[in-house]
């Protein structure tokens, strides 16, 4: 029986640099046998698992890369026979060839077999990365998982969270003591955690809502990391033609969840995720790691993408760090100490947003209707910021409204209609005039010019919803 046949079936050796032995190597008796791990970017990434047999290569495609975690057992497609030399190659398969895209070898070595069967298969690897025992077992068909048998490598290794709270900042001043601070740029964005395993990716909001299908173009960040777990903080932002954050721009993509219309929009509308904290990485927690060295692993990561960087960290002075975030257009700049911890879900000292201009978070808690060019749509919101008694009133805002603002706000607004003001103590009478009551659940964003002394904002003027935060996430901030 030819093993390699369906081998040579799927490959044009006129068309490819992959190995195209006439027929099998012969098998000979040995205590050991060879094995290797091809990391192949293909239509999808994965990592393809070979063992000598029989004188050929007896392979597996894994979707997420040998299982470091023996709690977890991950997917292993059975897949044709390759010929022996294969283990040795590297490079490009050509557009058009079965398996196209870049292969590299990920690890090598030899294996000691415990068990072979037709729908098991036990070994012990010695390779470079990889030692230890694992099994091979068929499911249905095709479709084999793969399980490390032994505890991970390393003694201190522990698993990628699942999920975390970021760490927020205070608002505040610049600190005085300079040289135990570092300076960030405040970017005008969404918060995002980012989740890198088997070179696949999962976003998540600061309220933990998965974004993932919202932001395709950010995919590539996982191909590039490959094998290496991470998770890591940042944001996601839309620039303008200038160079600028744009958040007008990145409402357009926020409440997405249709792959092909994330598709298309991302087309016209990219975005960029901006990391800026490392806070897991290949089995090694970080939350306790200071900052300044969470940042240098961070930079050895490397990302530098069509949609994903490492914006820098300054050591200067706060003040140059400032004028800086002026000059660009941006936000403002967020202060973070040098050797400070990672707290999830806190809101820390340790960290300082130094604003340039004035925005606060508020909950819609209801609206009253238009009039003249506004009539029969939304005229304004009445909003709150979660107080001791409930829902504090701070006023209301009419103006930075789009068309497609007020059409979105009106449908969403229409479901969490009430008969009851949410608002505790209740508001003024001349503002709760002919006012539609709503359940506080949706969450938006204002730039203003101050607070009164009545705790009302002045001059606000609407940025758009943030599907990124909870209601029960409001506090004021400016």
């Amino acid at each position: 029986m030819d093993a390699l046949r369906e081998y040579r079936r799927k490959r044009d050796p006129s068309r490819t640099d992959e190995p195209m032995p006439r027929k099998a190597t012969r098998a000979r008796e040995k205590v050991r046998n060879a094995f290797v791990v091809q990391e192949h970017h293909a239509s999808s990434l994965h990592w393809d698992f070979r063992l000598e047999r029989d004188g050929v290569l007896v392979s597996w495609a894994v979707p997420k890369g040998l299982p470091a975690d023996p709690k977890a057992n991950v997917l292993a497609v059975h897949v044709e026979d390759h010929p022996l030399d294969y283990a040795g190659f590297e490079g490009t398969i050509p557009e058009g060839q079965y398996g196209a895209g870049e292969v590299s070898i990920w690890d090598r070595g030899d294996y000691e077999l415990q068990k072979w069967t037709d729908r098991e298969v036990k070994v012990v690897l010695h390779g470079e990365r990889v030692e230890g025992r694992f099994v091979l077992f068929q499911t249905r068909g095709k479709n084999w998982m793969m399980h490390r048998m032994d505890a991970p490598a390393r003694a201190d290794w522990r698993p990628l969270p699942e999920r975390l709270t970021p760490m927020l900042a205070t608002l505040g001043t610049l600190p005085k003591d300079e040289d135990e601070w570092a300076f960030e740029m405040k970017w005008d964005g969404v918060r995002a955690l980012m989740r890198v395993d088997g070179g696949r990716i999962t976003l998540t909001s600061r309220n933990d809502k998965d974004m993932t299908a919202s932001y395709p173009e950010l995919r590539g960040l996982g191909e590039q990391l490959g094998a290496t777990q991470a998770l890591l903080d940042g944001e996601i932002v839309a620039f303008d033609e200038r160079g600028r954050p744009d958040f007008g721009r990145l409402q357009q993509r926020m409440h997405v969840a249709s792959a092909a219309t994330a598709k298309r929009l991302a087309a016209g509308t990219p975005v960029v995720f901006l990391a800026f904290d490392l806070l897991h990485l290949d089995g090694r927690p970080l939350l306790d790691v200071p900052y300044s060295q969470r940042r240098e692993l961070l930079a050895g990561l490397h990302l530098d993408g069509r949609a994903w960087q490492t914006p820098p960290a300054f050591t200067g002075t706060g003040a140059e760090a400032v004028r800086a975030s002026q000059e660009h257009g941006l936000e403002g700049v967020v202060a973070k100490r040098t050797g400070s911890r990672y707290l999830p879900g806190r809101r820390s000292g340790d960290w300082v947003k130094v604003k340039n201009i004035r925005t606060q978070e508020v909950v819609i808690g209801g609206w009253r209707p238009g009039k003249g060019r506004r009539g029969g749509t939304i005229g304004s919101l009445l909003l709150g910021v979660p107080g001791a008694d409930g829902l504090r009133y701070v006023g209301q805002v009419g103006t930075g409204f789009t068309d497609s603002m007020l059409a979105e706000l009106q449908t969403r607004l229409g479901r969490l209609a009430r008969k009851t003001s949410p608002f505790r103590p209740e508001i003024p009478r001349a503002d709760a005039r002919d006012a539609h009551w709503v359940t506080p659940k949706l969450v938006g964003e204002v730039v203003f010019g101050e607070w009164t002394g009545s705790g009302r904002l002045r001059h606000p003027s609407w940025r758009g919803l943030r599907p990124d935060k909870g209601a029960d996430q409001v506090v004021p901030e400016s």
